[in-house]
């Protein structure tokens, strides 16, 4: 196994909490058991059950993305938190390209991957994309390139940042794990922040919040700091070649991904075609079809309003729009105003968000407007067939998390797409 010492002397601890038991605390407890036979480990799953496992003795607590740090705090030395992420990235960030943001990392580091992959480079995609950094550890040598889609989880408790690094944006999200938007925010600049001489820190000089942050701590950052922005890819090379990706939001991401994979020695033209065949994921304004002369699209992957509005903007003619869902207290202000000012005929406001996004919308623009409040995606996709012009389209783009009726953003995109499939039959 490639560095194999190194990961034991990490983990080789006598005594091993693990806090959280989900898909990486299983992933961990594995390689424990493969590399470290002797260390015993504590298994944690549920904040009270965690809190009660350190007030007994323990060398190392390895802290799963879904336990805030609140959790911990107070209850043992920080020097003793780790995480998964950390422990991947003190062995193999020199391996590694970190991709994070509010919104497109998936896309992003996907694209990234896939470019690189097409052109003869053996990597790796990983992280919060659904594979367990070390579950990979098997498959990893000294030529691999791991690919890692790092959320804000995965990056608070870190001591070592990729090679190469990706900060796409910053909006509020996650408030309900936080202390504050800043909070939040300052866990994703860890990505740059933990980086040493000689790494890469790509970061969008179109988002504010994130622009300010850099500024903030720029004394703090030791590798080399390149902005990007949507200006830039629009008058790059990038903006001519062939796409499968919608709007100007992913041909910034596309623009990006070729500045990190020239960094490989990929050119324009090996860039292009790799591209030009890259496949969309779902659930990110995917095409579900044409039914009834409508056009139904799916970015269930949606769940803060800047999400929402840049899919408005890049999908054609759309007419009907379903918002909302579990309210976790972002300010849905710039929406509200997106939405009175803009062609939307029809908004279905699903949920307590969807009834607060309402609430903010201007009296004559909810008046203006077609709408409904439901819960039911049943009722509403009916609804939305009803009420939708021929020709025109309708978007599923929550800006909302999809916690109060559904297992997760994917499910809801799943739900939403069979019943659309079943408007034919």
């Amino acid at each position: 196994m490639y560095r194999e010492e190194q990961l034991k002397a990490l983990l080789g601890k006598r005594k091993v909490v693990l806090a959280g038991y989900g898909r990486e605390g299983r992933s961990t407890h594995a390689l424990l058991n493969r590399l470290c036979p002797d260390t015993e480990v504590v298994v944690a799953d549920g904040n009270d059950e965690i809190q009660a496992s350190l007030a007994r003795d323990f060398d190392l607590v390895v802290k799963s993305p879904g336990v805030p740090m609140s959790v911990l705090n107070g209850r043992c030395p920080y020097s003793k938190i780790t995480s998964q992420s950390d422990i991947f990235l003190q062995v193999y960030a020199d391996r590694t390209i970190g991709v994070t943001g509010t919104k497109g990392k998936s896309t992003t580091a996907t694209l990234i991957n896939h470019i690189l992959s097409r052109n003869g480079l053996k990597t790796i995609l990983a992280g919060n994309i659904g594979i367990p950094l070390l579950d990979i550890v098997p498959e990893m040598d000294a030529d691999t390139v791991v690919v890692a889609e790092l959320s804000c989880h995965q990056l608070e408790a870190i001591g070592r940042a990729p090679h190469v690094a990706v900060l796409l944006n910053l909006f509020e999200e996650h408030l309900d794990h936080y202390r504050d938007y800043l909070d939040y925010q300052m866990a994703k600049m860890q990505i740059g922040l933990k980086q040493r001489e000689g790494d890469h820190f790509f970061y969008s000089a179109d988002n504010a919040d994130l622009v300010a942050r850099v500024a903030e701590n720029r004394k703090d950052f030791k590798s080399e700091l390149t902005p990007f922005s949507i200006d830039m890819a629009e008058t790059s090379p990038v903006a001519a070649m062939p796409s499968p990706l919608q709007g100007r939001h992913n041909l910034s991401n596309a623009y990006v991904a070729k500045l990190v994979t020239a960094l490989y020695g990929i050119d324009d033209d090996h860039f292009a075609a790799a591209l030009a065949s890259f496949a969309p994921l779902e659930h990110r304004m995917e095409l579900v079809g044409t039914y009834g002369g409508v056009t139904y699209y799916n970015d269930s992957i949606s769940t803060i309003p800047a999400a929402c509005i840049a899919a408005v903007q890049s999908l054609p003619n759309v007419e009907t729009l379903i918002v909302g869902g579990f309210d976790r207290g972002i300010d849905y202000q710039p929406l509200a105003d997106f939405l009175a000012a803009s062609t939307v005929r029809n908004i279905a406001f699903v949920g307590r968000a969807g009834e607060r996004m309402a609430s903010l919308l201007p009296p004559e623009a909810l008046n203006r407007i077609n709408h409904i409040f439901a819960n039911d995606y049943g009722q509403i996709v009916r609804w939305c067939a009803e009420v939708t012009r021929r020709g025109a389209s309708c978007l599923l783009s929550p800006a909302a998390a999809s916690y109060d009726a559904f297992k997760n953003f994917e499910q809801r995109g799943t739900i939403f797409k069979q019943l659309v499939r079943s408007l034919q039959q």
